[in-house]
């Protein structure tokens, strides 16, 4: 019988020929990761229990990137905790401060994630990396010590909901309009517990970038991961910095799904989360008008190359609203020495933005840009929870890239469609 790309990588890495959804596996993982902000409760889950050295030092990946350099004394204490922990255990690949960027963005720039292999890291953002074909899906703090002692995870099979995605984008339209139309569509709790597997002509098309933007979010209506069939950008992009073989899997043309959506992109408008769920979508024409405070571009959704170049091509030669902040923060050391070579730092930082160094900066309320009290925020992140970005009263309006920087220009929610 045939299976999706889900499917088979999980039935791979239980040693099963065929897995069906609702089956309990015990599964070999293949890269496990942790950062400096939920990290510290591994290596402390990991220190009560019998074993003393991790099951595979090559197979873990640690990443600084939420609260970067430290903010606070808790913040330096835990990551000269967690670096002692790589030193001790011979944790080769560890991206300290200065030394990479947001994890979902050097997770697969560097070469740790592979089509067809099986991720787990402690962040719910996971997903991302299902872009590139991977099995990729967060985990609890407590449970990647367990993976970290055993290097093997139990699952349940999820189902699978499949998108088809098809149509050519409209002005000022971006991937990240694409998802949030698909996560208005389905609510929050949607795709629970579901993969959630992304097909169509558009979906090819789409760059590396855009992939990525897509799985990142797919996680906002419950799914347990996101994922899109290797081809050949996913290919070129693998090989260019992973040297090992590559084995990638694909669903069978005949799979069984448990439920299939077509999505016409040429249909979807710019579109903003309103607060205080990203499922509560509304097109960009419905708010516009509504006054910021900061706008913020980066995060693990869209703090990527092309979303650089998108939103410089907003601003350059402007100069932002005299009542808004705009703090820019490129996902990685890779992508913000790009963003120099290409000039777009200048463009934001003479537009009166400020840029800042790699990290998850605001978006988890812990770092620069934090909000005070009814502030408002149009920004490129992936949640606009109460108090995520900081005061509880502030509002967060989730959009593209260059609805953000169109909206820095005027001083409220703005259309990005006549600056194009």
């Amino acid at each position: 019988m045939a299976s999706t790309i889900s499917e088979k990588i999980l039935a791979r890495t239980s040693g099963l020929k065929k897995v069906e959804p609702g089956d309990i596996i015990n599964s070999r993982i293949d890269i496990a990761f942790i950062h400096d902000s939920l990290g510290i409760i591994t290596i402390n889950a990991f220190a009560k229990l019998p074993m003393k050295k991790v099951w595979n030092p090559n197979r873990i990946v640690v990443i600084f990137d939420h609260r970067v350099p430290a903010t606070n004394i808790d913040a330096a204490r835990n990551q000269a905790i967690i670096r002692r922990f790589v030193y001790e255990q011979k944790i080769l690949n560890f991206y300290d401060v200065g030394n990479g960027g947001i994890c979902h963005q050097v997770l697969h720039e560097m070469g740790h994630v592979v089509p067809g292999e099986l991720i787990v890291g402690t962040d719910s953002h996971t997903t991302t990396h299902g872009a590139l074909g991977a099995f990729a899906t967060g985990i609890g703090s407590t449970e990647m010590a367990g993976v970290f002692a055993t290097g093997e995870l139990w699952f349940k099979v999820p189902e699978t909901i499949k998108f088809q995605i098809d149509g050519a984008f409209p002005k000022g339209v971006m991937a990240k309009d694409v998802i949030l139309y698909i996560i208005g569509s389905l609510g929050a709790n949607g795709a629970t517990y579901k993969a959630v597997e992304f097909i169509g002509p558009t979906v090819t098309r789409m760059s590396i970038d855009s992939r990525l933007s897509m799985c990142n979010m797919a996680v906002e209506m419950g799914a347990k991961n996101a994922i899109i069939n290797p081809d050949e950008t996913t290919l070129k992009y693998i090989k260019e910095r992973v040297s090992k073989k590559i084995s990638p899997l694909k669903s069978d043309v005949d799979a069984i799904y448990d439920d299939e959506y077509e999505v016409d992109c040429s249909t979807i408008q710019p579109l903003v989360s309103i607060p205080f769920s990203p499922d509560k979508v509304k097109t960009v024409s419905e708010v516009e008008g509504i006054e910021i405070n900061q706008a913020f571009i980066g995060s693990c959704t869209n703090g990527r190359i092309e979303d650089l170049r998108a939103a410089a091509k907003i601003l350059s030669g402007q100069k932002i609203s005299r009542s808004v902040r705009l703090i820019v923060i490129p996902a990685s050391q890779r992508i913000w020495f790009q963003a120099l070579k290409e000039g777009l730092l200048e463009i934001f930082q003479e537009a009166g933005g400020c840029v800042c160094t790699p990290s998850c900066g605001p978006c988890t309320g812990a770092d620069k840009g934090i909000l005070g009290p009814s502030e408002v925020c149009i920004s490129t992140m992936n949640r606009n929870f109460v108090g995520r970005m900081g005061d509880p009263t502030s509002e967060i309006f989730l959009a593209n890239p260059y609805t953000v920087a169109a909206s820095a220009l005027k001083g409220h929610i703005t259309d990005p469609r006549s600056f194009l």
